[in-house]
């Protein structure tokens, strides 16, 4: 029995922050945070934009693109997140009311750093496989935070992407060929309870985390189908700037052709348990039947999922039934300044 998706879709907020604005306030140097990050600009979510309403708009993409199937028909709803709106409330539960999923569905919400948005996605497929729902949706949004003047507050950004998995095979427009994961306890980054902004653990960020964690992840997705980097036409890899997803996988074998159209985060920012989903939906929205497609995630503390999807005839009939991610990412923007994004991303802290 074949399991995979069949149907996705992505939301990325119109409100962006060029990288200069950030640094002017801060007194720091634009030109060296570019090159060292490779950032140009993220996305800034608006006052009645967050994980909850985000997630509603990519899944009622998802669901255009699914072929009619009937929100009932989902069993069960994951939405992965770093900044769920309630600390005692599931986000899932207003999501599924909001596309007509509920009451006969399993709804939670899941934590694992950035990397929460592919937990969702194992598990909702994984669900489908095991013959316990007929269709299952997982999500990876967030509303990312970084402290201001932090080297976090250039790329932590906003987005949010949704899968539908199902065995109907005439529904599948990419089928799950494998996954994998590679997890340690490594503390390169986290957030206790009532601290308002994250604390990096500085000798465990990069190599000793993201680079040692995702490489051993995609070598050992590959190992277990046969598979080498040459056999896929796209790979997209977790992206907490513009220059670590290119070095990692140019480092694992795969070349920048294969590389870049997952490849947003110039752009868009770092958008947490979001972000190498919708690398991985713009990948969607180009891909042809037969391509091979590696997705590779990283969450800090540390963990990272791999998938292997094979896209199928399907994906021709569908793509252009929802907006796609590339034009969300590159048109309509509404460019803010400083002022107004610290008041959107509540960074002004009112006395009591």
């Amino acid at each position: 029995m074949s399991v995979g998706i069949v149907g996705y879709g992505a939301f990325i907020p119109r409100r962006r922050i060029k990288l200069e604005e950030i640094a002017k306030v801060w007194g720091a140097d634009a030109p060296s945070y570019r090159r060292g990050l490779q950032l140009n600009e993220k996305s800034v979510p608006g006052a009645d934009e967050d994980t909850v309403t985000m997630s509603v708009e990519a899944t009622r993409n998802a669901l255009a693109r699914s072929g009619g199937i009937d929100p009932a028909d989902i069993g069960s709803l994951y939405i992965g997140s770093e900044s769920h709106p309630y600390a005692v409330k599931p986000s899932g539960t207003i999501v599924a009311e909001a596309i007509g999923a509920t009451p006969a569905i399993h709804i939670a919400d899941f934590e694992f750093a950035c990397k929460a948005g592919t937990e969702t996605m194992f598990v909702a497929q994984s669900l489908v496989k095991a013959g316990e729902v007929k269709y299952a949706v997982g999500i990876g949004a967030d509303t990312s935070q970084g402290a201001p003047g932090d080297a976090l507050e250039y790329s932590a950004a906003a987005g949010a992407a949704a899968f539908i998995f199902g065995n109907d095979e005439e529904r599948i427009l990419a089928e799950v060929v494998d996954t994998y994961s590679w997890t340690t306890d490594t503390p390169d980054f986290w957030r206790r309870e009532y601290m308002h902004y994250p604390r990096h653990g500085s000798r465990f960020t990069g190599e000793p985390a993201y680079f040692r964690t995702s490489m051993n992840s995609a070598k050992g997705m590959m190992e277990k189908v046969g598979l080498e980097p040459k056999d896929f036409a796209h790979a997209i890899f977790h992206q907490p700037n513009g220059k670590f997803p290119m070095r990692v996988g140019k480092k694992v074998g795969f070349t920048q052709e294969q590389l870049e159209t997952g490849w947003l985060s110039p752009w868009l920012g770092n958008t947490y348990s979001g972000a190498s989903p919708i690398g991985f939906t713009a990948v969607l929205d180009i891909a042809q039947p037969g391509d091979l497609v590696l997705l590779t995630s990283f969450g800090s503390g540390a963990g990272s999922d791999s998938f292997v999807f094979k896209i199928t005839d399907r994906i021709e009939l569908v793509r252009d039934r929802a907006p796609m991610t590339r034009p969300q990412l590159d048109e309509n923007q509404i460019y803010v300044d400083y002022g107004t994004y610290a008041k959107l991303r509540g960074k002004i802290r009112m006395a009591e």
